[in-house]
């Protein structure tokens, strides 16, 4: 490609209208999250044989009231693990709740900030939030796909678009 053309291309380029920036790649991967930020519940699903753990960022949990919604920078943590089976029956402990074992197999994180969702139809939209789902190694899967998240969340608009985490803070 000639100079000019080259020229040419990037001068176009510019004029295009640009790409809003949405989706999973604006959702950062936790680092450390299950020590620093707060288990505020642990969920059983016997029928996908899987224990929940259910974590928020310390900033969230500290300044969370029932009565508003949760603050720009929240962020909500869902980590599946396998749950113990014996034979193909999930075991239960003595209070009748699953034991998981340490074998991560999902970690699902849900952010919210200033101005994400906007790109979204209203008919989809969960207000700010933004949906992602990594691998144990804390890499996004990269065949991922999030209409079962927005489509599941958003009935729950008179929680933040929040399942867990509004029950926790009434308790």
């Amino acid at each position: 490609m000639s100079p000019v053309t080259r020229r040419l291309a990037a001068t176009f380029a510019l004029l295009l209208p640009t790409a809003a920036i949405a989706g999973a790649d604006l959702v950062a991967f936790p680092e450390g999250y299950a020590d620093t930020f707060v288990r505020y519940t642990t969920i059983d699903k016997p029928d996908r044989k899987i224990v929940r753990f259910m974590y928020v960022n310390p900033e969230t949990a500290a300044a969370a009231t029932p009565e508003a919604p949760l603050p720009h920078g929240t962020v909500l943590v869902m980590e599946d693990h396998k749950a113990v089976l014996e034979g193909e029956t999930p075991v239960t402990d003595a209070s009748g709740r699953l034991v998981p074992t340490d074998e991560v197999t999902n970690i699902f994180v849900m952010a919210k900030a200033p101005g994400w969702g906007a790109d979204y139809p209203e008919a989809v939209r969960n207000g700010e939030w933004e949906y992602a789902r990594f691998l144990p190694d804390g890499s996004l899967k990269a065949d991922a796909t999030y209409d079962g998240c927005f489509e599941c969340h958003k009935p729950q608009a008179a929680e933040d678009y929040t399942f867990s985490f509004y029950p926790h803070l009434r308790q």
